[in-house]
């Protein structure tokens, strides 16, 4: 339930980066949404090859779903945060070329 909300934040801060901008607004909330879910992704991949190269094939079959779910949120977070960094940046330089140096209204004023 915990993830939900994190979903609709993430979404909602994507859809207002695409808003600034004027990108597609849609394609930008769903790209958030699922750079959480990549970044759980990545944890889960990480935990079933700790597991395949350990010893111990029960170290992390004693956690509930619960706990690795908790456990998933701050990797997710932190991909989403990564691509929105990312895609803030993209968006700026993008928005710089396309700006002119000289702006229409310095050259009317003379």
């Amino acid at each position: 339930m915990l993830g939900l909300v994190f979903i609709f934040y993430l979404g909602k801060q994507f859809y207002d980066l695409a808003e600034k901008y004027k990108k597609p607004k849609w394609g930008y909330a769903a790209m958030g949404v699922l750079s959480y879910y990549l970044g759980s992704l990545i944890l889960g991949l990480v935990i079933g090859i700790y597991i395949v190269l350990s010893n111990n094939p029960m170290s992390f079959g004693n956690y509930s779903d619960t706990t690795l779910g908790l456990l998933a949120i701050p990797f997710g977070l932190a991909t989403s945060y990564g691509a929105y960094y990312l895609l803030k940046r993209y968006c700026q330089k993008s928005s710089y070329r396309e700006s002119d140096f000289l702006d229409d209204d310095l050259l009317d004023q003379e």
